[in-house]
């Protein structure tokens, strides 16, 4: 009888033990999110501060502005529905738009010499590192929590207290991932 209450004991002591692994992995995975969340937050602005200083030098380039102005608005459209999936899809779509957009500023002398779209431009590198080191965290997090949810024994405790896997935060193309190349030196 004592050797049952014995293993009884173990037995809940290392299913509170796991579901309490479980519930700081998940935890982590929502704060990395949250991370992700304000970078692209940021971003988003960045990419509409962009747009405005280009407009006034190159406006007859409207169609591009548009274009990544309406990737801008899909990719914070995509950011609210929470789906790592979704945003990375919207987000892909926005770099795309990004590196056409800074490859249209090099046509424009007068534009790559403004203090302001250097500015942004510099701010725009620095946003995308931090990113891309975001992105890095949240997908370990959610590999460790994916798997341990997968794993024996922890299955037998995330299953019943209703843990899910996450969705990585991907882009389609991997050339996306590239941080956008931004020659900040005028002149050049």
């Amino acid at each position: 009888m004592v050797t049952l209450l014995i293993l009884a004991a173990l037995l809940l002591v290392g299913a509170v033990f796991l579901f309490n692994r479980l519930i700081g992995l998940r935890n982590a995975a929502r704060a990395a999110w949250s991370d992700i969340d304000v970078q692209l937050k940021r971003r988003h602005d960045l990419v509409q501060s962009l747009v405005d200083a280009v407009r006034g030098y190159a406006s007859y380039e409207r169609e591009t502005l548009e274009r990544v102005t309406e990737a801008r608005g899909r990719a914070v459209e995509a950011l609210g529905t929470g789906d790592p999936h979704r945003a990375g899809q919207a987000e892909g779509i926005l770099t795309s738009g990004i590196h056409q957009f800074l490859v249209l500023a090099e046509a424009y002398p007068d534009l790559k010499a403004s203090g302001r779209f250097l500015d942004l431009q510099k701010s725009l590198v620095t946003v995308e590192n931090d990113i891309q080191n975001a992105r890095r965290y949240y997908n370990a997090v959610v590999r460790d929590l994916n798997t341990r949810i997968q794993s024996f024994p922890d299955l037998l405790v995330a299953r019943p207290f209703g843990f899910r896997e996450r969705a990585f935060f991907e882009l389609e193309d991997p050339a996306e991932a590239a941080v956008p190349r931004a020659d900040v030196e005028p002149g050049r």
